[in-house]
């Protein structure tokens, strides 16, 4: 039997500040303090990781809330030594509770002799002992087969429904949502069905890897307050000229939600020089300095819906009812109250 009566998180250093936030709103529903598991993660001067926790876990049921961004590869070590620790003190069960799954980009072999790596990584942290898998906006679907553990895998789409119902209540009937490629387009009918908004697609072709040659609209944007939907946004060159190209289209403004904000190189500075109104993150990559200072830059927070999701899986209850308006209303209520 489990020694506590609640779940315990334990957080590595990739983002304490999700971690503090889940612990919180885990606290606010259970009425108890449901802290971070006291735990020592750091590095000895040849960069080797080390962990030790400091508090009894065995028996427990421990969540380990790491997601696995720049630097990927400590970040994804951090998330290992942590299970190994958790696995040699006799936990009961450990789930991963990994916001960004680093790596997902490369799904599959696009040439020859090149490796799949989420594949790998997948193995990895099934061999380190973890038994679940608590995720967000995969970057292709197919991954949590990849898995041969449970994976939960949530969707920001629901919470950035809620974000744009409250930022554009008066103007919902302009809305029109954008998919940036074609591959996108699941992802942004969704947001779309969500809102009862029309859908439009920005179809790329690239001549080479990292460049994009033309970019065309299919649909008619014209007048339109378009909003761009994707997972990732990372030096954000394609979103800048996807927004360039919606606005010779005839969009009045143009914005976008993105999940996950890697927002590497010079990502921040193309933000706010394009034509762009705004774009909204969520918050599962910790922000650096520079994203949170930039006025064109707005962080959603998914710490409530994470820690439902936990308690829910630790009930032993539906992850899938956290995708209905219903359901997760509530849980954003003091957020978005006027709704």
């Amino acid at each position: 039997m489990p020694n506590s009566p609640e779940p315990k998180l334990i957080s590595g250093n990739a983002n304490r500040k999700l971690a503090q936030a889940i612990s919180r709103r885990m606290s606010m529903h259970r009425g108890l303090n449901i802290g971070l598991v006291e735990a020592r993660v750091e590095r000895f001067n040849d960069a080797e990781i080390f962990v030790e926790v400091y508090e009894n876990v065995r028996g427990e049921d421990m969540f380990i809330i790491q997601p696995t961004s720049n630097p990927a590869n400590d970040n994804l070590m951090e998330l290992l030594i942590m299970s190994d620790a958790l696995r040699r003190s006799s936990a009961a069960r450990i789930t991963a509770v990994i916001p960004y799954f680093g790596y997902a980009r490369q799904d599959r072999r696009t040439k020859a002799r090149t490796p799949i790596t989420s594949k790998l990584v997948a193995n990895m942290i099934v061999e380190a002992g973890i038994e679940r898998v608590l995720t967000m906006d995969l970057h292709a679907a197919q991954i949590q087969g990849f898995f041969d553990i449970p994976v939960d895998n949530l969707y920001a789409s629901p919470v950035f429904a809620l974000d744009i119902r409250h930022m554009f209540k008066d103007r919902l009937d302009d809305l029109m949502v954008i998919s940036p490629d074609v591959g996108g387009v699941a992802r942004a009918r969704e947001l779309a069905k969500r809102i009862n908004a029309p859908l439009a697609i920005v179809d790329k072709r690239r001549e080479k890897a990292g460049e994009v040659a033309e970019m065309t609209v299919i649909g008619d944007v014209t007048g339109k307050t378009c909003i761009i939907v994707d997972d990732i946004v990372d030096t954000a060159g394609t979103l800048c000229k996807a927004a360039e190209t919606l606005t010779a289209a005839g969009a009045r403004e143009v914005h976008a939600y993105i999940t996950h904000g890697v927002l590497s190189g010079p990502a921040v500075g193309r933000v706010e020089q394009s034509v762009m109104k705004s774009l909204v993150i969520s918050d599962s990559i910790e922000a650096s300095d520079e994203v949170r200072a930039s006025e064109n830059i707005r962080i959603v927070p998914m710490a409530p819906m994470f820690a439902q999701a936990i308690l829910n899986i630790w009930h032993g209850t539906s992850v899938s009812s956290l995708f209905d308006p219903e359901t997760l209303g509530p849980i954003y209520e003091g957020l978005y109250s006027e709704i």
